[in-house]
């Protein structure tokens, strides 16, 4: 590939995830995708007398020091900023925060949702929004906050992505593909529901007008400014700002007929819909109609993703065991396989701690085997992960009338080989895997498109397809074997 000319423009992409935050440049020329990292830091939530916070104010700052390294190795097109969704903070009459936002994995929310389904039942907020039932969903967060204080105080929600743009800008907005995730935005319409938020009580006030990824956000502010040294009328683009939906726009995808895996902290499987698919089908199989790129739909489902395995390696850390990723895969690959299978979906896996034991309390409920160190734990996480993309994508392909060609497997997943060719050996599909920065480079193309330089979706995901690192997995082994796998994993639910 070519050298990246020094004159091409460079974007700065804010990425935050649900254990660490980046900056990322990214340059954008013809046929030419590059991106650098500028700066890395920790995104550790805290633990108060009234529940798991995100400390917000430390991802701030984690921005602005980005940025700043960012502007001391040359000129910035633009920023952009994508990050996790459902979490959200509420600002005052002042335009001031009121105390750290919630984090989705706090224990408040199971009793919320009970309330709000009492009211308004789960067909009723399917056949509006089209979201996938999860514990976390804003909706149900939402009525845990009501008796607070700070609701009686409230006058403006920003969900996370758009609370850090108005830090920079000073503008509110909110980004349709972070709001599709609320629970209060009817999927046919695009907009706001008007009507579930009068079922539920909640002041239309509250939630700004909607923002496009394309649509400009502001410039910075001059303090912004000083800080990172950007000149103050560096622009703040609106990109996919819910990091799947950045995502799923750089999935390199390049014919019909393509699933896709955007693997990291959650595996979110699914498919790129022209319209949502509301039926009580796709309600009783769970699957979430979110908002994509350009009026888009993302069909898909929510999976525990790679927490399982990172959340054991801290309690091998803990304990003070060896806990190299690379040795664990190759342990993991001596390991007889299909020894022991989980749903990676019970809820019991979702709070932070001890997962080892507790995998060894669902494998002695469901009558089988422990893993035979931490080699058979990454063989079960990997094997049950495999299995739960080939269980989703197979339902979607069905409710959404689609036949499937083959899987795109991005995110920080598609680095795990194992992972890769084990989904191709239980789907029956060959899976590309890569970029792994998928959510970075969405970020930076959506702006570099706002900024003239690339076309549409397919102008984008073709340039991936060239600029990047992919690699190719084709289904090998047994079929049978899977298909045994997948039927005792359904008798144990």
């Amino acid at each position: 590939m070519p050298a990246t000319s020094r004159h091409d423009p460079v974007f700065a992409a804010v990425d935050l995830g649900a254990t660490s935050g980046r900056v990322i440049t990214g340059r954008v020329g013809p046929d030419e995708l590059v991106l650098a990292e500028a700066h890395r830091f920790a995104n550790t939530p805290v633990r108060l007398p009234d529940g798991l916070r995100w400390n917000v104010l430390a991802l701030y700052q984690g921005m602005l020091d980005g940025l700043r390294a960012a502007a001391r190795n040359g000129p910035v097109t633009s920023v952009g900023i994508d990050t996790w969704a459902v979490d959200y903070g509420l600002l005052d009459a002042d335009g001031s925060l009121l105390g750290l936002p919630f984090h989705y994995r706090d224990g408040r929310n199971a009793a919320a949702a009970e309330e709000v389904l009492a009211r308004c039942d789960g067909q009723e907020l399917y056949g509006v929004s089209g979201l996938q039932h999860l514990p976390f969903n804003t909706v149900f967060q939402l009525e845990a906050h009501r008796s607070s204080a700070q609701w009686s105080a409230a006058r403006t929600l920003l969900m996370m992505p758009d609370l850090l743009v108005y830090w920079l800008t000073g503008a509110v907005g909110a980004e349709v593909t972070n709001a599709s995730t609320t629970g209060l935005f009817d999927a046919r319409s695009g907009d706001w529901s008007d009507e579930l938020m009068g079922r539920l009580g909640l002041e239309r006030s509250l939630f700004p007008a909607l923002r496009e990824p394309g649509a400009s956000a502001g410039t910075l502010l001059p303090h912004v400014a000083g800080f990172t040294g950007l000149p103050a009328d560096t622009p703040v683009t609106t990109v996919a700002s819910h990091d799947t939906a950045s995502a799923v726009a750089a999935v390199p995808a390049t014919e019909p007929g393509f699933a896709y895996v955007s693997c990291g902290t959650w595996s979110l499987a699914g498919l790129e819909l022209d319209a949502p698919v509301l039926t009580e089908g796709s309600r009783a199989a769970n699957f979430t109609n979110e908002r994509g790129v350009d009026g888009t739909v993302r069909f898909l489902r929510n999976i525990m993703g790679m927490w399982l395995l990172e959340e054991c390696r801290r309690a091998w850390e803990r304990d003070g065991m060896p806990t190299g990723l690379e040795a664990l895969l190759a342990d993991a690959a001596r390991v007889r396989p299909f020894t022991a299978v989980i749903d990676p979906d019970d809820p019991v896996f979702l709070a932070p701690g001890d997962m080892p034991s507790r995998i060894d309390a669902a494998l002695v409920r469901t009558g089988q085997p422990l893993p035979d160190g931490p080699g058979g734990y990454v063989r079960c996480v990997l094997e049950s992960l495999a299995l739960a993309h080939r269980r989703t994508l197979r339902e979607a392909a069905g409710l959404a009338g689609r036949e499937l060609t083959r899987i795109h497997l991005v995110g920080g997943g598609s680095r795990n080989e194992l992972l890769c060719q084990w989904t191709a050996d239980a789907t029956g599909l060959p899976v590309t895997a890569g970029p792994a920065e998928a959510t970075a480079l969405g970020n930076v193309l959506l702006q570099a498109r706002a900024h003239g330089l690339v076309g549409g979706l397919a102008d984008m995901r073709g340039l991936v397809a060239r600029t990047q690192e992919l690699r190719h997995y084709s289904p090998q082994g047994d079929p049978a074997e899977w298909d045994r796998a997948a039927d005792r994993l359904a008798a144990h639910g």
